[in-house]
């Protein structure tokens, strides 16, 4: 199932919350070509899991939902992560980058700060399905959106609470 992509410089924090599907307990990260998608070494790849963790309780939080997890733990990892101000000489434009470009948490850092400016960070959110928590971005108007998808999310949920229901009555 095809699922919109955040925009911009967020689409990197919704692939790095869905390497790890929670249904079948695939992570991409596992695999070397996994990691390299993300400039992630083998040595790094327990950094970039708490941070994917982290990233998920943040986007959980944005659908309204108490986090599994300490969101603060986001702040932490994001604080390690230096960010400069560069200024374009040719027309003093400013530009937020990474101290270290090569630097996951860095990058990540860098699309939380533009989404935060923009509105768009607190539309990323997780599936409400405890056994889903697949990130998407929220396009609803309202930006009340529950599921990642309507289709498969949002009518189990549906059909879970109609026979709740039912069997009440």
């Amino acid at each position: 199932m095809a699922r919109p992509s955040a925009p911009g410089s967020l689409v990197l924090v919704q692939d790095l919350v869905n390497t790890l599907d929670l249904e079948t307990g695939a992570d991409t990260l596992a695999t070397a070509e996994g990691r390299a998608a993300f400039g992630v070494s083998e040595a790094g790849l327990p950094a970039a899991r708490e941070l994917r963790e982290a990233l998920r309780a943040a986007c959980l939080a944005h659908a309204g939902h108490a986090p599994p997890a300490d969101v603060a733990a986001l702040c932490t990892l994001l604080a390690q992560a230096p960010l400069l101000t560069t200024v374009d000489p040719a027309d003093g434009s400013a530009r937020l980058t990474p101290a270290d470009p090569a630097s996951l948490t860095a990058r990540i850092a860098v699309a939380v700060a533009l989404g935060s400016l923009d509105g768009s960070w607190q539309r990323l959110k997780v599936c409400e399905d405890e056994t889903c928590r697949w990130a998407y971005y929220d396009r609803s108007p309202a930006g009340r959106g529950r599921w990642c998808s309507m289709e498969v999310c949002g009518a189990r949920a549906k059909m879970r609470a109609y026979r709740a229901r039912r069997a009440g009555e």
